[in-house]
């Protein structure tokens, strides 16, 4: 093995409640220090040696990866009035192309927008925001070009090709246009990388743009969106535990706003306009959220009138309204649900029943007021993407596009299983599983659990194409659905946050030990994977249960919790005090502090560990796993491998084109190969 980076060390200390901590890494923090930069670049060429026998291995993933994807590809046409838009992507191309016809799917097509043409010069782009005028004839879009997730916001004229705005920098994620088809909202971020300020500008005019709403409050984000029936737009105020919201004519944009219930803590609303009535799901006494009804002319809350009882075993996520129909999004038994009704009859209605027992299914971007036809796409971990147009009339399906796989797939090779481990409070945790037919449950196989587990964001039985590499090399991939998702409920969310935080740890624990001694894996065979605040878990786990497994794959993990709640000036702290705690609550500051993986990293034997990081990154900042793995390396006792990767121009997601991408997953998937080894199959 060649020689590893040890970064040096630092004395630095400091108090926080009457106590005083050391960190010795906190000088890998400094992004302009150019001995910073150059300990990053060593550690990517310490992960390119170590990993340097398995360069052909890669390039075999990479070129099995790239040949299940569709060189050329289309995305299927988008209705908006007498426009169809859609994307296309030829061979060689990282980036898509954005178009539209008139008139039908087989007119005359308009490019609008290249990405690879804005592409030529950077690392990383990304056109995030797509937003065409009512009337379609202006494109509202948004680009990053670093991967720091802080857009740039240009507005095109459709018929002449001209931009007519000069750019707004440091634009959040949401921007809507008002229904007068010149008038246009946006978001702007503040300097923790919080979307606070909304404001308006007028498209063909000399008047400057004007704020319409700032948010002093550090722990509520802002964003701004249309009606479906372009009635209405709302100012929705977010903080991890309340909402509220403001609205006015999207027809007359300059009006003053107006609230619909002032903010109260710990309670959530969010509100949809529909035949001369606001829509509101809220959760006061509803933990899995009621639907209200508030009359226009005055929707405060004492006007609110029930539609729809909580229920305790379903949870209504989002609701979609239509014309002649009223969709919801609901959860039950840790599967999405799809249920249309009608106004006349919004408690109501059907569900759409799906072909398999345990899959995934979102709803699409369905911009048309007046239309029967409501898009989703459908997959499951065996089943490829589908773009679904529904008849909501007659529940028909019109499968638009299944994803097409040029090297060929036969699902009927694959299985998926859900399983049900118990926790140590007697929570029966899920677990999906996807694996070739054939699987011998003698505890041999290699098996990779991934989880996330937090901000109530729930991991979907999804499928994959790169995944196929590692089934067809003998693997088991699992996905555990700890608490701190939604997958059982909104009580599943609250199961797994603040002081309730370890469960999501001890019911990973839980789902590894249940898959092993069910006979699926063994500890030598397991490895786990998470990112972002599922690099906490398994970061945390390492710590819990250092023997669990055998190798860890932690990708942009949140792992300095206690330097990132205790400094308001990080992007995104104060609004996450209500997911984690706040420290100045000494009871809340200690249990975080007792499950922080950098501060409870031991002198002990670790498991094999592959790290990935961005340089850009302002979600989870390049230097929290840089100090992470520095002290790893400082106190484990063995002689397992600690690699990480920093992509040096990217930020939180990773690599922005799509060959990229498939070349950064082929390096994380050949560390686990060549740890856990691989098991023929049949």
């Amino acid at each position: 093995m060649p020689d590893q980076p040890q970064a040096k060390t630092v004395p630095f200390t400091f108090e926080h409640l009457g106590r005083t901590f050391s960190d010795p890494y906190t000088w890998l923090q400094d992004k302009d220090d150019p001995e910073v930069i150059a300990y990053l670049e060593a550690e990517n060429a310490y992960k390119d040696e170590l990993l340097k026998h398995t360069d052909e291995l890669q390039e075999t993933l990479f070129q099995e990866m790239r040949g299940r994807m569709a060189e050329d590809d289309k995305g299927v046409p988008e209705r908006r009035g007498e426009y169809y838009y859609y994307w296309r992507i030829a061979e060689g191309q990282q980036y898509p192309v954005y178009c539209r016809k008139y008139g039908s799917e087989d007119g005359e097509e308009q490019v609008l927008v290249d990405e690879n043409v804005i592409a030529e010069g950077y690392e990383y782009t990304n056109i995030s925001s797509f937003e065409p005028s009512p009337d379609n004839r202006y494109l509202a879009y948004t680009v990053d070009t670093t991967g720091a997730l802080v857009y740039t916001l240009h507005v095109l004229d459709m018929e002449t090709g001209e931009e007519i705005i000069t750019p707004i920098d440091d634009v959040a994620w949401s921007i809507e246009w008002a229904s007068d088809n010149k008038t246009l909202f946006y978001t702007i971020f503040d300097d923790s990388h919080r979307a606070y300020q909304v404001w308006r500008i007028q498209i063909n005019s000399d008047d400057d743009p004007v704020m319409i709403w700032q948010e002093d409050d550090a722990s509520y984000s802002v964003g701004v969106y249309r009606s479906g029936d372009g009635e209405y737009m709302f100012v929705s105020l977010q903080s991890s535990t309340t909402s509220e919201v403001h609205y006015f004519s999207a027809h007359s944009p300059t009006d003053d706003l107006k609230i619909i219930h002032p903010r109260q803590h710990w309670m959530e609303y969010y509100v949809a306009h529909h035949g001369g009535r606001f829509l509101v799901l809220s959760n006061e006494d509803a933990e899995n959220f009621k639907l209200m009804e508030a009359p226009i002319s005055n929707p405060s809350k004492d006007n609110w009138k029930v539609l729809i009882e909580h229920r305790d075993d379903v949870l209504m996520r989002d609701l979609e309204t239509f014309k002649d129909h009223i969709v919801f999004y609901e959860r039950k038994n840790g599967l999405q649900q799809i249920r249309i009704t009608t106004p006349d009859d919004i408690a109501g209605g059907h569900y759409i029943e799906y072909p398999e027992p345990v899959y995934a299914v979102y709803g699409g971007n369905n911009p048309e007021y007046d239309t029967q036809t409501l898009r989703f796409s459908y997959n499951s971990l065996v089943t490829p993407y589908s773009v679904v147009d529904y008849d909501m009339q007659t529940r028909e399906w019109d499968v638009r596009k299944r994803q097409d796989i040029p090297s060929g797939y036969d699902g009927d090779q694959y299985e998926s299983a859900r399983l049900f481990a118990p926790a140590d409070d007697g929570s029966q945790i899920p677990i999906s599983l996807v694996y070739r037919k054939g699987l011998n449950l003698d505890g041999q196989s290699p098996l990779v659990l991934y989880a996330y587990g937090s901000y109530g964001y729930s991991t979907e039985p999804t499928f994959s194409t790169s995944r196929l590499s590692l089934l067809d090399r003998g693997y088991v991939w699992a996905i555990a659905h700890v608490r701190g998702g939604s997958e059982m409920g909104r009580y599943w969310y609250e199961q797994g946050r603040l002081m309730d935080k370890k469960n999501t740890f001890t019911d990973f624990i839980a789902c590894a030990d249940h898959l092993i001694a069910e006979g699926y894996t063994s500890k030598e065979k397991l490895g786990i994977l998470g990112g972002s605040a599922g690099g906490l878990l398994v970061s945390a786990v390492m710590n819990l249960r250092p023997d669990l497994c055998h190798a860890v794959g932690a990708m942009v993990p949140f792992t300095n919790v206690i330097t990132a709640m205790l400094d308001p000036d990080l992007p995104l702290t104060v609004v996450e005090w209500e997911q984690w705690g706040n420290p100045q609550d000494e009871e809340a500051f200690d249990y975080m502090l007792s499950y922080s993986p950098y501060e409870n990293v031991a002198e002990i034997d670790y498991p094999n560990v592959y790290v990935k990081t961005g340089l850009n990154d302002l979600q989870v900042p390049y230097w929290d796993p840089a100090k992470w793995v520095a002290k790893l390396r400082e106190k484990k006792t063995d002689d397992n491998k600690v690699v990480m990767s920093i992509n040096m121009g990217a930020g939180h997601g990773g690599s922005s084109g799509r060959y990229d991408s498939l070349k950064e997953t082929a390096e994380l998937y050949v560390f686990f190969i060549d740890t856990l080894g691989t098991r023929i199959v049949d």
